[in-house]
């Protein structure tokens, strides 16, 4: 397959099944890994439903609640170890916040000779549905200082919709250690530092309408401090 989409998921039992629904109907022929911390609501069955429909879906099943840069690390992990291994890797949330109509956009961007390509919500054509004033200050505040930080030319350092290479997933993964949503800029850094091509493409991002969000002002504030111990980061 040419294409992996990442789906990292935690109580995400009202939103999985039409996720992945929607993704079946790309006909992009992706692999889709889930990757779930034992959701207590039933998530894990209904992708099991999901693989007797469709041949292309694997779940992971975490003992526990693990954190978002865990996944993503451990979803490179075994992509990695695939022996056909796919030549995209997507990231995104599981709730609907990203479009799945924008993946082909993502991938096509990255066949250009991106080895990132994020879907942004701060670039000409981007936006954000359905968060307050304030959650959007604090979001653009927190993509300045980390843009300040880390002197790389990206307006939105937050965004977890990403299509990578495979080539980059490969030369980073070694040097991958963040366990939350400081992920977001670590992989940007070690793109920095690898002297890896990135680029942006304009998404609108939507709050989710179910479930709980996972994102809080703890998160932020963790993110800020990952981003000052980042700016100092370097490849083994």
């Amino acid at each position: 397959m040419e294409s992996a989409i990442i789906l990292p998921t935690y109580n995400e039992s009202e939103n999985i099944r039409d996720l992945i629904l929607a993704i079946e109907r790309l006909n992009i022929n992706s692999l889709i890994l889930v990757i779930d911390d034992s959701s207590p609501d039933g998530t894990q069955e209904i992708v099991k439903k999901l693989q007797m429909e469709f041949n292309n879906i694997m779940l992971i099943t975490r003992p526990r609640k693990m954190g978002l840069g865990t996944a993503i690390r451990d979803g490179f992990k075994i992509l990695a170890s695939l022996p056909e291994k796919p030549e995209y890797v997507i990231t995104m949330d599981a709730d609907f916040s990203h479009n799945p109509k924008d993946i082909p956009r993502l991938l096509q961007h990255a066949k250009e000779g991106y080895d990132i390509v994020i879907g942004s919500r701060y670039i000409r054509g981007g936006a954000i549905k359905g968060w307050t004033p304030t959650r959007i200050i604090i979001s653009r505040i927190a993509n300045r200082i980390a843009r300040s930080l880390i002197g790389l030319p990206v307006n939105d350092f937050t965004s977890g919709f990403r299509c990578y290479s495979i080539k980059y997933i490969l030369k980073a993964l070694p040097d991958l250690k963040s366990r939350r949503f400081e992920i977001q800029i670590e992989t940007l850094k070690l793109a920095q530092l690898l002297k890896m091509r990135v680029a942006e493409t304009p998404i609108v991002f939507e709050n989710r309408k179910r479930g709980r969000s996972k994102l809080t002002i703890k998160e932020v504030i963790n993110f800020l401090i990952h981003a000052i111990k980042m700016s100092t980061m370097k490849v083994d």
